[in-house]
């Protein structure tokens, strides 16, 4: 890993030249252009060896990988294919270190990780689609570059509050982008999404400019564990920033319809006051349910970070922690919290790129 971290490009555009040279029949389950998937499938993979010891997480891990390649049209057959490729490649570049006891290692490794992850994909074909279709039936422009998507699955779509799914609109094919549900399940079905436009962004710019009533999207399976465990009475700290506070939205009404009584604190980052595009449904939430506490943070008026924020209250011990939002936001706040006693089994994310590393 020492030796093809510094040249990771490098290992990526070989190992992709492997496989579509060697088997050119897969480069349909890719989207045309690769230049958002490129890094994607050999990091999970160099993810998933390095930590093939912790065996919790791991198999977690992969098991939504899995279930989330069915999507792709990735069959069982496909990843020996992948396997051979990835051998190909690390043993290109990691030419100082790698040697017969090496390779053997990464094949034990490779033929773990794709076992788990076929296995989880036949499990799940018995039960759910690959994917649903779903239509939009609200889309509403909150600030010039967020909007709030509603849509409505053709078929009945399972799901926790706090949970994610990836979405893939038609005017991008296969090239799939994960966002969190921004509301518990409703008993008309209907999902909505917080999506913020970034620059060079396709999907999100096409779901905020773009779409409209009428258009079809396709939804990958739920997945994620930042999910709220009825089963305590432990209050709930929550940390939501820019469009992460839609699945904080979705636990506290979780929490509502269960019809707890924890106390749950909620704290809403954002850069601006322009940026606290939902504040008045969060301040509505508040007024309606008195165990409820929402403290909106702003970066440029309070001069602070949103998890350094948190320090000014508490105290947290005896919370279950949930933190939604920016990478950065994220590993800030996970370090802030166990710095103030929470204990890391305590804290709950779903940074896709980090579940790993984070667990």
């Amino acid at each position: 890993m020492a030796e093809v971290t510094p040249v990771a490009e490098k290992v990526t555009s070989y190992f992709y030249a492997l496989l579509f040279v060697r088997h050119p029949h897969l480069r349909p389950l890719f989207p045309a252009a690769m230049d958002a998937q490129r890094d994607r499938l050999l990091r999970a993979l160099l993810t998933a060896a390095e930590h093939i010891d912790n065996t919790p997480a791991l198999v977690a891990y992969l098991q939504d990988l899995g279930r989330g390649h069915r999507k792709y049209g990735t069959r069982a057959e496909h990843y020996p294919a992948v396997g051979e490729c990835l051998i190909g490649a690390l043993s290109r570049y990691a030419s100082a270190s790698w040697d017969a006891e090496t390779e053997a290692a990464w094949v034990r490794a490779y033929t773990t990780i794709s076992q788990v992850m076929i296995d989880a994909a036949a499990a799940d074909e018995l039960r759910a689609p690959a994917w649903w279709h779903a239509e939009v039936v609200a889309h509403e422009l909150r600030t010039p570059d967020v909007a709030v998507v509603t849509v409505r699955p053709d078929q009945p779509y399972p799901f926790l509050a706090g949970q994610y799914t990836s979405l893939e609109t038609p005017w991008w094919p296969r090239i799939w982008r994960h966002y969190s549900f921004a509301s518990a399940p409703r008993s008309d079905g209907l999902l909505s999404f917080h999506v913020k436009a970034v620059p060079a962004g396709w999907v999100s710019n096409a779901l905020v400019h773009r779409a409209r009533p009428g258009d079809t999207i396709r939804l990958g399976p739920p997945t994620g564990s930042m999910t709220v465990d009825h089963t305590t009475d432990s209050g709930l700290l929550c940390l939501g920033g820019g469009t992460g506070i839609a699945p904080i939205k979705a636990l506290v009404e979780d929490l509502a319809e269960h019809g707890a009584r924890r106390s749950v604190e909620v704290f809403y980052g954002a850069r601006t006051d322009h940026d606290l595009y939902d504040i008045d449904t969060m301040l509505r939430l508040q007024q309606a349910h008195p165990w409820l506490s929402v403290r909106a943070v702003v970066d440029r008026q309070a001069r602070r970070r949103l998890p350094d924020a948190v320090r000014a209250y508490g105290p947290w011990h005896e919370y279950d922690a949930y933190l939604s939002g920016p990478p950065a936001m994220i590993r800030n706040g996970v370090d802030t919290l166990t710095a103030i006693g929470i204990p890391s089994e305590r804290i709950r994310h779903d940074a896709v790129e980090e579940l790993v590393l984070a667990r």
